[in-house]
Formats: structure tokens, sequence, C-alpha cells
């Protein structure tokens, strides 16, 4: 059986990330990028499909973990009757190459130890060649070349690599794994010790500039820190989870590849960088955003690859069992979709970074021109939505108003930022959209916004109407939603997407899922804007209590197995996670709180 996936931390160098178990075993890790071929797939199946383990040889009595400090090196102490160990695991900030390093050290009495190296490239498909060059263990198979250096004794066995060794108080054992390329001579060998202080040294002064001072500073650092481990930082593009295919449910069949960039997350991640004091990255992740949708607007996707890849080819992995026997997918079909809310998405992006101070004037306008352009012409076509159906187009609510949201930034353009562009006619597109979303989108009889035009079923997604400017959260009809979603959307006192099971052939899957994260965190936004202080603080209270020992979420939450489920660690579930912890620190009241989160997002 897998490990539940909050048993799992990460680790990254800002390239890729690997999950490491409680039970000390490194289950995924792919090379040299987040979307490259794993060479350990455990998670998604077997020992068989790759895996390290580092953990003591006898029964462990108890497990600890932490992260120390505000870094992404990670501590795992095992307590077994011999005695107590330490595993410290890390990534350097990338050099020449991706390198993991495992440091074990005694802490009490004399603990045996064991380690499992079973390497697979292309996610636990190809099995390497291994021989010793100089010492050093090497693994090679196509483009693949692993090294293991360490001054621990290994041997093969069962296409594996093995140690048994013993470590007493103040003994450290050292092990260092290399990827690069085959064709390229041996890495230069690194020492632990003086790595292990570079990484510290690392994060510890990237979160120097975090400006956050908040009653949750804990949760919001972690979630900040995550977000970074989430960043390729070549080009500054921010992946939506570390992995692929871990199921939004329990048996079912929802479950995807998120080692992509959603232009959907834009402007939550900016204003979430912005806001806690990291420019840098907010100004490279606008960047990222800004080349990958170069082009002709109808040809702007709804995601690309981490270097702005727009072919992200979508086939199953029929070769791995898949966690809980789900299929493994690689690529994710959902960037062939036409989903209007995204031009409202980029357009809200790019004005924030303006507000910011994130270059005002310069090429941008007018790439968001030719995209209003497009918007004019299509914003009443049906899309697949927010939450990328696979049954068929529909007029959804939430796509209208963030086609609403394209027009009033565009219009806000020129009237803040004095930018060209025919702000009359957008004026009169503004007005037109929201006009629309008022007769088509709202139940009368129910006092309610609704999935669709023409459906009675709910969406989640509609929490937004207030957090982007549309309609105040005291509007009786910003309050009749929240009271919809609250009677028939809430599960165990969190938030669902959609009714389950949906209208047939709504999304075009099987019903069942978990409770989505990111959806409660924005009912919490919503009770903070309407006053109700106190609801707004217990729930967003329930939803940190979510988060696994180390303090990472996945996408949604399981309330009846009280379990985390979907991909991790999930940027979309952490970044709504410091907006809402920036909305209850700055709501002083009411009133003070809608005017500030109206100028904030508008």
């Amino acid at each position: 059986m897998p490990l539940a996936i909050e048993d799992y931390a990460v680790i990254g160098d800002t390239h890729t990330a690997a999950l490491v178990g409680k039970d000390g075993s490194i289950d995924w890790l792919c090379v040299p990028r987040f979307d490259s071929g794993a060479i350990f797939a455990a998670i998604h199946g077997t020992e068989q499909h790759g895996r390290w383990l580092l953990a003591p040889a006898s029964p462990v009595r108890a497990v600890r973990r932490r992260y120390r400090g505000d870094t992404l090196v990670l501590e795992t102490e095992f307590d077994t009757d011999e005695g107590t160990v330490r595993v410290i695991d890390f990534m350097p900030p990338r050099g020449e190459a991706p390198d993991v390093v495992r440091i074990v050290e005694g802490v009490r009495g004399r603990v045996p130890m064991r380690m499992h190296l079973r390497l697979r490239f292309d996610y636990g498909r190809v099995v390497p060649w291994v021989y010793r060059e100089q010492g050093d263990l090497v693994a090679v198979a196509g483009p693949d070349a692993v090294w293991l250096r360490t001054p621990v004794e290994t041997y093969g066995e069962d296409l594996a690599t093995h140690a048994e060794f013993s470590v007493g108080p103040g003994d450290r054992a050292p092990f260092i794994l290399t990827w690069r390329p085959s064709h390229l001579p041996p890495p230069e060998p690194l020492d632990p010790v003086v790595e292990l202080g570079a990484t510290e040294g690392y994060w510890q002064g990237w979160m120097s500039a975090c400006t956050y001072e908040g009653e949750w500073r804990e949760a919001v650092v972690r979630s900040l820190l995550t977000l970074k481990a989430l960043t390729y930082a070549p080009t500054g593009g921010i992946v939506a989870a570390a992995t692929t295919s871990l199921p939004e449910a329990l048996g079912g069949v929802r479950n995807w590849d998120y080692r992509f960039c959603w232009l959907r997350d834009a402007t939550i991640t900016l204003q979430s960088l912005l806001y806690s004091g990291f420019q840098a990255e907010a100004q490279a992740w606008r960047k990222w955003l800004l080349r990958a949708i170069a082009g002709d607007p109808a040809e702007m996707q709804i995601m690309y690859g981490i270097a702005g890849e727009r072919r992200l080819t979508e086939y199953v992995a029929d070769w791995l069992p898949g966690y809980d026997g789900l299929p493994v997918r690689i690529g994710n079909a959902a960037a062939e979709q036409f989903q209007l809310d995204v031009y409202g998405e980029v357009m809200d992006a790019l004005h924030q970074g303006r507000r910011s101070a994130l270059k005002a004037h310069d090429p941008a306008w007018g790439l968001q021109v030719k995209l209003m352009a497009f918007v004019e012409e299509h914003w009443r076509d049906p899309d697949e939505g927010i939450w990328e159906v696979r049954g068929g187009s529909l007029q959804f609510t939430h796509s209208k108003l963030m086609a609403w949201v394209a027009a009033d930034r565009a219009v806000k353009g020129v009237e803040q930022f004095g930018l060209s562009g025919p702000a009359e006619r957008w004026r009169a597109l503004r007005d037109e959209i929201r006009a629309d979303i008022l007769t088509h989108g709202y139940d009368e009889k129910r006092q309610t916004f609704t999935q669709s035009y023409g459906s009675t079923e709910l969406d989640a997604a509609l929490l937004m109407v207030p957090l982007v400017g549309f309609l105040p959260a005291d509007d009786p009809r910003v309050r009749g939603t929240v009271a919809a979603i609250e009677q028939e959307l809430l599960v165990d006192g969190f938030v669902q997407r959609y009714t389950q099971p949906p209208e047939p052939g709504v999304d075009g899957l099987p019903g069942g899922e978990g409770a989505f994260l990111a959806c409660s965190f924005w009912l919490a936004d919503n009770y903070a804007f309407a006053g109700r202080h106190d609801e707004a603080r217990e729930l967003f209270e329930r939803l940190l209590a979510l988060r696994n020992d180390v303090g990472l979420l996945s996408e949604e939450y399981d309330p009846k197995a009280g379990r985390l489920v979907g991909n991790f660690p999930q940027a979309f579930s952490h970044v709504p996670l410091i907006d809402t912890a920036r909305n209850l620190t700055s709501a002083r009241g009411p009133s003070e709180a809608r005017h500030e989160e109206h100028n904030r997002r508008t």
C-alpha cells in the first residue's frame, strides 16, 4: 500500500522537487526538470518502480519531522529500541546538475541502518546498467546517468544497490545522488556538510525579504517556501504541483498531470508574491507570463510548460500501477480547451503588476489591447470553464465574470495609468457583460448565482464575485450565493467545487471528489469582507489544521477519510492560504476591509 499523500514532505532546488516519505523513502523525483521523466516513481507503484530508502533496519517506534527553520532542509528523526537517528534531506541550489543529499546522524544509542537505492528511469520503465568508476556508483541508460557517492560500503542485489551500517551519537554518514546527461563527464564532487550550510543559507536569505508579520506567519512562510519550491528558476514559471496523477478522490478517476503552469494561477500568485515582499519572483513570473502568451490571442492556452511550451500531449504510462490503482497520466489534454476566464486572469495579473510598479509602461499593454479585441469578439462563446470540464462547452457564469474583469482592468489601464485604448468602447463592453451576468447567471427565485446560464447548479467559483470587485460582499446577491453554497456545497465544513454528483454531462466524469481547498479559503475571504470575522477566522483555522506535520497541503481534502487528496504540494492551495491570512490580518472592520480589498483588486 502506498503512503498517504500527507505522509510526504517536499525538498527541491527550484528546478525540480522530490517527495520524501515518513518511512525515509524518496518515492518521486523527476530530473532534471519538474516535467522530466521520473527516476523514482514508487508513489505510483512499488519499490520496483524506483525509490531511495534510508531508514533504521529495526522497527521504528516513533517518527518526528520538521524543516530546519525557514528552509527546505528536512529533518526526520526515527526512534527505535536501539536509540534515535536523524536523516537530513535536501537538494542544494542548482549548480551544474541536480543533487540530492542525505546525511544520517546518530542522536542516541547505536542504531543499525539500511539503504536501498533502486533507480528506474523514464517513470519506472527503464532498468539502468550499473557499474563502479573510481569508487563511485554509476547508473546509465540512454540519455540518463546517475552517480552515487558515499563513504558507506554498498553492494548490488536484485537490480538495486544496498548498504547496512550503524551510527552512534555524533556519527555522520552522507550520501550524494547526482543526475547528469549520460554523454557528459562525471559531476564534480560535493562536500555534504558545506552544501548543507549553503542550502540553509540560501533559503534563509531568500525568506529574509518576507514582509508579512501577521498572526499566521508560520503558515504563510511555509506556503511561500512551497511556492518558491514549485518555481522553475531559469524561466520564472511556477508549476501547479510537483506531481502527476495523485487522485482528487480515492478510487476516483480525476487524476491529472499538474507539473505545468496555469494562467489561471497568475493573478493570485502575483499578488501573493508582491504582498509578501518578493518583487524579483513576481517580476520573473510576469515575464514568464508575457513570453508564454505572446502571439495570436486566439491561440492562447490555459496552461503551458515551465519554459512556455505549448504541446502538452497527454498519454497514460500503462506500465505503472498508479496511486490507488489509478492510471498515471503524463501531459495534460486540458491545454487544448477553450477557457474564457483565463483572459480575465491575465488582464488582472498584468493590472496588479502595474499597480505594484512592475513596469507600468511596457510592450505588455500592446498585447493586452489584442487580448481585449479577442474578448470583445468571443465573450459570448461557450467554454469549458475554470474546472476544465470534459463534458462539453457551456455558458459558465464564472467565465463571463472573468470576461467582465478583463474589460474592467482594460478600462483601469486607461484611467489609472494613462495608457492608450478605446476606453469608451471597453466601458460599454463592461456594462454589457455585467447586465448579461445579472440577467442570465443569477437565479432570482433562489437568490444565488448559478454555475451556468439556465442551470440550477451551484459553483464555488462564484465566491470570486466580490473578490474581483464585481459586487461588494454585503450585496444581497452575494449574500444569497454564499448562503446557497453554505447549504449545498459545504461538506463537513469544507467547500466542494460544485454539486456532487454534478448534472449529467457537465464535467464528463463520474461524480465524487474531495472538498476543494482553494474554494474553502475563498469562503473565508467572503466572510471577512462581509464582516463575519469570527466565522472567517474559525474556517481559516480549520483549514490550517488540514496541513500535514510539515505544513503542506494538496489540492483537496476528503472529509470522510480524513485525508489529503490530489496533487501535492499544490500551489493553488498555498497561494489562497497566503491571501486569506493577509485578508484576515487587514480586515479591521467590514467597511474598511471591503474598501481595502476593492482597492487591491481593482
